[in-house]
């Protein structure tokens, strides 16, 4: 099956590179620009991972899982292995830290006793992050991000403030009303945006649900038997009964075929496209396929629209790079729990829970994160 994934990645490469504009950005790295683009990507052809480059697929689902959580701080993603975050933390440790000297802590206690602290170094924090909880607790903290505005956003109500789960909401809307045109998830949260190390990039998210066809339904049926359905639908005395159809569709809903596809559709307004959107889009398939699970539903497209679609400065020759390579075949993904199994409320994943079937790339293309 055609790659169509990649092919359209690299176009949107090469469009940057051929018609961006230069702009300035906060990390002070240099940007190259376009506005306004598209990523459309159907998910029965495969999972949405691309393969001129290698992905660190366990990374992405480590992020994604911490979202789901609720959680806003690092910890969790340092103990899993996952330096996305990182260094967003650092910053606002370096930030607010009391002293910016680089001078060991012995030499600066001799001439000023009172003073039992300096600045840590990255690697330092990072370590410090893993083993003293009450430093993670108090430097990990990135505000109320992503996690926060998914699981508990916050509002006034009245008699004081209220929360709202949009994740457990969406699940709810879904299996009773997956018609309905307001099934989205919002992390834009003005009044506390000055509160986040970092504004929400990708700041909401729709789904959109359909009915399958007769057809559609019995592929699904095809597929999960490995044989010809219609072959079982007679009567008890051997003779092809008078109506197959009938007999498959009551087994089909016997045996819980799904009745409805699902899409989403994502929201972008700031785009690092080397190195973030290959991420975005993999981790968007992804909460597409565990909500589709929850629900009993089929993923159908995913969709990104996309802002601020840039390359930063020191990333124009490794887009090159990837422009140059041939796509593969996209991997297939398994989710290893029973369904219904996180129903409560999606926070147990765990990294064994998803898993990539044939997944083949293209060599790693290293280049610097901005921060």
């Amino acid at each position: 099956m055609a790659n169509q994934l990649d092919k359209d990645y690299q176009r949107l490469l090469e469009l940057i590179l051929g018609t961006g504009v230069e702009k300035s950005d906060r990390t002070g790295t240099g940007t190259i620009s376009i506005f306004g683009e598209q990523i459309r990507h159907n998910m029965q052809d495969g999972f949405p991972l691309l393969t001129t480059k290698k992905m660190a697929f366990k990374t992405m689902v480590t992020e994604l899982l911490w979202f789901l959580r609720g959680d806003t701080n690092i910890k969790y993603l340092v103990d899993n292995g996952c330096s996305i975050w990182n260094g967003d933390a650092y910053k606002k440790y370096e930030k607010h830290c009391w002293h910016q000297w680089e001078i060991p802590i012995g030499e600066l206690k001799s001439t000023h006793p009172k003073i039992d602290r300096v600045k840590l170094d990255k690697e330092e924090f990072i370590n410090k992050i893993k083993t003293d909880d009450e430093f993670a607790k108090k430097w990990g903290e990135l505000g109320p991000i992503y996690g926060k505005q998914w699981r508990d956003w916050e509002y006034y109500c009245g008699g004081g403030d209220c929360n709202v789960d949009q994740i457990q909401n969406l699940i709810n809307d879904l299996k009773t009303n997956p018609d309905s045109r307001r099934l989205m998830v919002n992390a834009w949260n003005v009044g506390e945006l000055n509160q986040m190390v970092l504004p929400p990039c990708h700041y909401g998210f729709q789904v959109y649900t359909r009915e399958l066809t007769w057809d559609e339904r019995y592929v699904i049926l095809k597929n999960r038997t490995n044989e010809d359905p219609l072959k079982y639908s007679r009567l008890d005395n051997g003779d092809y009964d008078s109506h197959p159809k009938e007999m498959t569709t009551k087994w089909m809903n016997e045996i819980n075929i799904p009745t409805r596809a699902i899409s989403l559709m994502w929201n972008q307004r700031s785009v690092d496209t080397f190195l973030g959107l290959p991420f975005n889009i993999a981790s968007y398939g992804l909460l597409l396929e565990i909500i589709a699970k929850e629900v009993n539903m089929i993923p159908d497209e995913l969709i990104g629209n996309l802002g601020d679609v840039h390359l930063y400065s020191n990333h124009l020759e490794q887009a090159k790079e990837q422009i140059g390579r041939e796509p593969m075949q996209l991997p297939k993904l398994c989710l290893d729990y029973r369904e219904g199994e996180y129903n409560k409320n999606l926070k147990d994943f765990t990294l064994d829970d998803f898993y990539l079937i044939n997944y083949q790339s293209h060599p790693t293309i290293k280049a610097p994160l901005s921060n």
